[in-house]
Order: structure tokens, then C-alpha cells, then sequence
């Protein structure tokens, strides 16, 4: 009679015998098999455009080397240089770009999780006809990127737009009809706009959250004077702790990097309100041809929201092991 003894070379040894290796269970390669096509297309997808992103921004890729990339010199941190030197054209115009997409983002976010927090409040108790209501404020949520940021063109336009006829036509609040889409008035189209798209997502998220809070805590703090405002800071927000921190980290991502917004209304045109740091690379890479310094702002951008993500994540989870 043999005993069998477990080892940690995933041998199994037999007193007095020689090590046997462990027999694989049938369909051990099922689950490697079912995860290969999604490894490989994150691979392909994203993976390999980094790898290849990062090395554009060491080389002087510009439109003499369009043809042939290999060819293009080596820059070294030419490229770097050039997009953090503040007392240039290129470095003062990137930290312009940054500094309206750092007010865009908080604006844009701020006021879509207002929205949806107000929403997901009014909606939290059952009524009659909640259900459609819910259905109309996910709508632009539910709509195409491009359809709705085209129908927001169309009523942003000056003389046929639908805002100007509001404004100026009935209520009368306006003496002239102003450009929504030129001047200093771009950042408050992309502001609202992009609030117009993103809103439905905070709210479908913090209904969700609010479902998840027991009934009794709102009946306790009733019973002790709380009114429907202190319950919704003393009960409210802290069960929506963790909700609130994906939230805001996503909205966040999504917002400083956005480019279909600016890219719909504007088109290739560059506005100085509407002048987003994804757009101005975009337009540094593909108007000027020089994909190295383009690439380069995209390595920049990639840092600094990995910094940002990093310590509020730290920040956050600090504050919630105190808590």
C-alpha cells in the first residue's frame, strides 16, 4: 500500500517510489481557451497602439517621414521638451488647452452628478408614472454620441438655431442673437452639452445606489426630527460613499478626454473655449503632421491622469477606513 503526499512542485511522490506528475483534470484548456481571444484583442487593440504611441513620441515623426517611420531620426526627449517649455508657442498653447479642460471637466462633472443625484432623490420613492420618468431621463444616455452632439449643432446654430429662437424670438431675454459655436460662448455650449450627455449616467448609477438603502435608516432619522435635507447628508451620502467614488473617477476620465463633443460641434476648426487637450492633440498630430510631438502630449496626458486616478483613489480609501 502507497501513500500519496502532496509537494510544491505539483508532484505527487510515492514512499519508497519516484515523483509522478499530478494527471490534468479533462478540459483543464477550457478556460484558457475561452480567455485567448479577448487576451489577444486587448493585445491588438490596446496593448500594441500604446507600446507603438509611446515610441512615436521618442522619434521626429513629422510629415517628411510619413512614407517610411523607420526612417523618421531619433528625438530622444525633444519631443517632451518641447510640450512642457510654458515659454513657447507649442508648451504655452498645451497649458492653455489643459488648464480649460481641467475647468471644462469640473464644470461638465460637477453639474452632471447634480442633476443625477437630484433626479435619483426625486425618483427613490414609488409614485405613479416613476417608471416613465426614469425612461425619459435616460434617453440621452440611450442615444448615439454623434446623434445628440449634431441635434445640439443644429439648435446651437445663430440664426436658425432653436436656443437663439427660445432666447430671443420668445422669452426675449437676449437683444441679439448670439454664436454659440464661435467666441467666448463655445465653453458654455461644450459645457452643457457634454453635462447633457453625461448626466443620465450619474443618475442611473446613484438609483441604483439608493435602492441599496434600507428603508428603516430614513424611518429612524424621521423619528428623530431629521428633515428630508439632514437625511440626505447624514444617511444618504454616506451609503453612497462608494457609489459616488466610481462615479466621479469614471465621469472624470470620460469627460478629460473627451473629444467626440468638440470634435461634432467644431469640427477641425479650433475655438479657444472649446479648445480640449484630446482635440488639441488631435489637431497637433493630424493639422501640422507632426505625430512625434503629438504623441508625446498623449504620454503627458496618460501620466497625469494616472496621477490623478492614483491619489484619489488613496485619498478616498483613507477617508473610507476612518469613516
Amino acid at each position: 500500500m502507497s501513500v500519496v503526499t502532496k509537494s510544491p512542485d505539483r508532484k505527487v511522490r510515492r514512499r519508497g517510489g519516484a515523483p509522478e506528475r499530478r494527471r490534468r483534470k479533462p478540459g483543464w484548456w477550457l478556460p484558457y481557451a475561452l480567455l485567448g481571444p479577448a487576451v489577444l484583442f486587448e493585445i491588438l487593440v490596446h496593448l500594441i497602439p500604446i507600446v507603438i504611441g509611446v515610441w512615436m513620441s521618442f522619434i521626429k515623426l513629422t510629415k517628411f517621414f510619413i512614407a517610411n517611420w523607420g526612417a523618421a531620426p531619433f528625438a530622444g526627449l525633444a519631443n517632451f521638451r518641447i510640450s512642457l517649455d510654458f515659454s513657447g508657442v507649442l508648451g504655452k498653447s498645451l497649458l492653455n488647452s489643459f488648464l480649460i479642460t481641467c475647468a471644462f471637466t469640473v464644470l461638465a462633472v460637477g453639474l452632471s452628478w447634480v442633476l443625477g443625484m437630484a433626479a435619483a432623490v426625486a425618483l427613490q420613492k414609488a409614485f405613479k408614472g416613476r417608471a416613465i420618468f426614469r425612461t425619459l431621463f435616460l434617453v440621452p444616455y440611450a442615444l448615439p454620441v454623434y446623434t445628440g452632439v449634431i441635434a445640439w449643432k443644429f439648435m446651437l446654430q445663430k440664426d436658425n438655431g432653436a436656443i437663439n429662437h427660445l432666447l430671443v424670438d420668445n422669452l426675449h431675454v437676449l437683444g441679439d442673437k448670439p454664436f454659440w459655436l464661435l467666441g467666448d460662448n463655445t465653453f458654455v455650449s461644450i459645457v452643457i452639452v457634454a453635462a447633457w450627455r453625461l448626466w443620465p449616467f450619474a443618475f442611473l448609477m446613484l438609483m441604483a445606489g439608493l435602492q441599496s438603502i434600507p428603508e428603516d435608516l430614513y424611518e429612524a432619522a424621521a423619528i428623530d426630527g431629521a428633515k428630508p435635507f439632514r437625511q440626505w447628508t447624514n444617511v444618504t451620502l454616506p451609503m453612497l460613499r462608494s457609489v459616488n467614488t466610481v462615479v466621479l473617477l469614471v465621469m472624470f476620465l470620460w469627460t478629460f478626454n473627451d473629444f467626440n463633443v468638440p470634435y461634432v460641434l467644431f469640427g477641425t476648426s479650433e475655438p479657444a473655449g472649446g479648445d480640449l487637450i484630446s482635440f488639441h492633440i488631435y489637431n497637433t498630430s493630424f493639422l501640422t503632421w507632426n505625430f512625434g510631438l503629438g504623441s508625446a502630449m498623449s504620454v503627458l496626458l496618460v501620466v497625469f491622469l494616472l496621477i490623478v486616478t492614483g491619489a484619489y483613489l488613496i485619498l478616498t480609501n483613507r477617508r473610507a477606513r476612518r469613516a
